[in-house]
């Protein structure tokens, strides 16, 4: 079930922020420097990039740390997805493969087997 779920908004937390950035591009062009202005340009805006960004930094540190805690291989996926989409994608993304991670765990386990 919890894998379905960080699948499910994986799947979301990719469609919804590109739809949104893609329309922007659209009706701006693909300048980088104003979408950054856009979102400093205002203090309850700058509220939500501060927000998003220490969120970001605040997952990538969590991805290290956990996946060494759990010997966990493979992760360029969710980190390149924090960084090139955000959290809203790397953060379940991550959820989704540590869930796949200690389901493999568990049934090595079950099985007498190390990882």
């Amino acid at each position: 079930m919890a894998k379905r779920t960080f699948l499910i908004l994986t799947i979301l937390g990719i469609v919804l922020p590109y739809e949104s950035l893609m329309m922007f591009f659209i009706e701006n062009g693909v300048d980088v420097t104003l979408l950054f202005q856009r979102v400093f340009e205002k203090p309850s805006s700058a509220f939500f990039g501060w927000d998003v960004i220490i969120s970001a930094c605040t997952l990538l540190a969590f991805i290290v740390l956990e996946a060494r805690r759990l010997n966990m291989k493979g992760l360029w996926a969710p980190i390149l997805g924090c960084l090139l989409v955000g959290v809203s994608f790397g953060l379940p993304l991550f959820l989704y493969l540590r869930e796949i991670h200690l389901e493999k765990q568990l049934i090595h386990e079950e099985h007498g087997e190390l990882m």
